[in-house]
């Protein structure tokens, strides 16, 4: 891994189709973006951020994530989620998460991720069968 910069960020949009819609993933029964869609694309982009410093075998996963929802989106909006490096301490780095719609912040929070070894990891997580 190379060395982590403090304060790196890296945004991912999206457009809210009908398949991001909380009545369409089990969130709810509204037609709105869904709080689970915008938690994926805020770990998308501290993913994406992070996988500029990794190497070789390296790859991160999802540890901790503790995000608001706090404005609703409708169907064709266009949602950015960014997510910036606040703190490395080895393996584990985590991030402040946002998100917004065409109309202002919809959410927001913090997302620990930790670095590890592609192969090492599929193969403990394949064992469990």
């Amino acid at each position: 891994m190379k060395e982590i910069i403090i304060g790196a960020s890296l945004t991912c949009e999206t457009v809210v189709t009908e398949d991001k819609l909380a009545v369409n993933v089990g969130s709810g029964d509204m037609r709105v973006f869904a709080t689970p869609m915008m938690a994926a694309l805020m770990e998308k982009a501290a993913a994406e951020c992070l996988g500029g410093f990794l190497e070789g075998d390296e790859t991160s996963v999802g540890t901790r994530l503790e995000i608001s929802h706090d404005a609703p989106t409708p169907l064709g909006m266009k949602v950015a989620a960014t997510a910036e490096i606040l703190e490395a301490n080895g393996r584990k780095i985590i991030f402040s998460v946002s998100a917004s719609d065409e109309k202002g912040v919809i959410g927001s929070g913090r997302h620990e991720r930790f670095v590890v070894y592609r192969e090492k990891f599929q193969a403990k997580a394949d064992a469990k069968r």
